[in-house]
C-alpha cells in the first residue's frame, strides 16, 4: 500500500540537521534510542548537545518536542542557535544543554501525544501515590471515543460538545478536558498509568547532564496556546519555588507566572488545571539546584479550532490509518495548527525565542 504520510517536515531530516549543526558548533553529543520507529521505518531518538564545560556551575537548558508535533518549532530554534554559536558567546562557567525532541515518536508521527496516547505534561507524577481524579471527564469521554470521522456518531459527539459549551462555557469545559485524566487510555489528555519512555529518558538526561549544577534555567518549548504569532514566556508550577523571585527579576513583565490548581483558570490558553508538568518534574528532581523552569508558548489558532483538529487526529490513531489519504489530510491540518506555514509567524517566534535565551545567558553570566 502507498504510504501517503507527509514527507515534510521530516523527523529524520530535522534530526540530521540538528546533529550536523551541533557537530559544527563543537558540542558534546549523546543519544537516547527510542524503541519504536517512525512512519517510514526510520529509527527514533532523543539527542542531547552540550556546549561549553559539561561541569559548569550554571546551565541553560532548551527542551524541544514535549508535545511531539510542536517540536518542529523548538527544533528550528535549537538549530538556528547552534548555527550562530561561538565559544566566545558563552559566559564563563556557563554551559548550554540542548535536549532535542524528548518525544521523538510524537514528532515523527505528527502527534501531540506519545506512542501510548500520553500527554507528557500530564505524566510527570509520583505513580506510587493516588493519581489525580478528574471524575468530570467521564461524562465527556464519548465525545472523544466516537468511531466516525464524518458520520452520525461524529455528529452526535459534536452536538454533545456544543451542548456542554452552551451550558458551562468553553473555559469550564476545557478546564475538565485539558486538566488531564488517568481513567481512559483511549481519551484525550490521558496522563498515563506509569512513567512513559520520554519521562524516564528526561530523568536520565537530568542525571547525566544537570547533576552538579548550582543554577539551571530550563526552557520547555511549546506552540498552540495564546494569540497568533505571540510567544509567551511563562513559569508554570504547582506553587512558588525558591528561585521564582530571581526569575521574575530577570524577565520582569515579560514573565507570566502561573500556579496550577484544580480550580484555576488562565487567560493564557494554557491548561491551568493540569498536573504532571515537566516544570514540576524538574523542580522535584533538582531540589538542591537554584532552578528556574520556564515555558515558551507560541500562540497559533483559536482554541476551538485547535481542539477540533486534535479530535480528528485522536480519531485517526484510534480508528483510522495514518498512512492513507485521509490520514495525510488530518496530519497536515494538525501540523498547521501547531506549526503554521506562515513565514512571518516562524520568523517572529524564532526571533523572540533567541531574545529570551540571550537574556537568560547574560543573567547566568552575571550581567544585568
Amino acid at each position: 500500500m502507498h504510504n501517503a504520510f507527509p514527507t515534510q517536515p521530516s523527523y529524520r531530516e530535522q534530526r540530521e540537521r540538528f546533529l550536523a549543526a551541533a557537530k559544527v558548533a563543537g558540542a558534546t553529543l549523546s543519544s537516547y534510542a527510542h524503541p519504536l520507529n517512525g512512519p517510514f521505518g526510520e529509527s527514533l531518538s532523543t539527542d542531547v548537545a552540550v556546549l561549553g564545560d559539561p561541569a559548569a556551575k550554571r546551565r541553560l537548558v532548551a527542551l524541544s518536542g514535549t508535545h511531539g508535533v510542536e517540536g518542529y518549532y523548538g527544533s528550528e530554534c535549537q538549530i538556528d542557535w547552534l548555527k550562530h554559536f561561538t565559544p566566545q558567546s558563552l559566559p564563563k562557567d556557563v554551559a548550554v544543554v540542548m535536549v532535542h525532541l524528548i518525544n521523538p515518536w510524537g514528532t515523527a508521527w505528527l502527534r501531540r501525544v506519545n506512542e501510548d496516547n500520553i500527554d507528557l505534561n500530564r505524566n510527570h507524577l509520583d505513580f506510587n501515590r493516588p493519581l489525580p481524579d478528574n471524575r468530570a471527564y467521564a461524562a465527556l469521554h464519548e465525545i472523544y471515543a466516537c468511531t466516525d470521522f464524518n458520520g452520525p456518531e461524529r455528529q452526535k459527539a459534536d452536538a454533545l460538545l456544543d451542548a456542554q459549551i452552551a451550558e458551562h462555557g468553553w473555559p469550564a469545559v476545557m478546564s475538565i478536558v485539558e486538566g488531564g485524566q488517568h481513567s481512559h487510555p483511549d481519551g484525550l489528555f490521558f496522563g498515563g498509568l506509569a512513567p512513559s519512555w520520554s519521562n524516564r529518558t528526561l530523568h536520565s538526561i537530568i542525571e547525566n547532564h544537570l547533576a552538579g549544577a548550582e543554577t539551571v534555567m530550563c526552557f520547555d518549548l511549546h506552540t498552540g496556546a495564546g494569540e497568533y504569532g505571540h510567544p509567551m514566556l511563562l513559569t508554570i508550577t504547582q506553587a512558588p519555588y525558591p528561585a521564582l523571585a530571581q526569575a521574575q527579576s530577570i524577565y520582569g513583565p515579560w514573565l507570566y507566572t502561573l500556579h496550577t490548581g484544580a480550580e484555576t483558570l488562565s487567560e493564557t490558553g494554557v491548561a491551568a488545571t493540569a498536573t504532571g508538568y515537566t516544570s514540576q518534574a524538574l523542580l522535584n528532581a533538582l531540589s538542591n539546584v537554584q532552578l528556574m523552569p520556564f515555558v515558551i508558548e507560541c500562540g497559533t489558532y483559536p482554541g476551538p479550532d485547535v481542539h477540533r483538529y486534535l479530535r480528528d487526529d485522536h480519531w485517526l490513531h484510534l480508528h483510522g490509518d495514518p498512512l492513507d489519504a485521509t490520514g495525510r489530510a488530518i496530519k497536515l491540518n494538525l501540523l498547521e495548527q501547531f506549526y503554521p506555514a506562515d513565514p512571518d509567524w516562524r520568523a517572529m517566534v524564532g526571533l523572540r525565542t533567541r531574545q529570551i535565551w540571550a537574556k537568560g545567558l547574560r543573567a547566568l553570566g552575571g550581567e544585568a
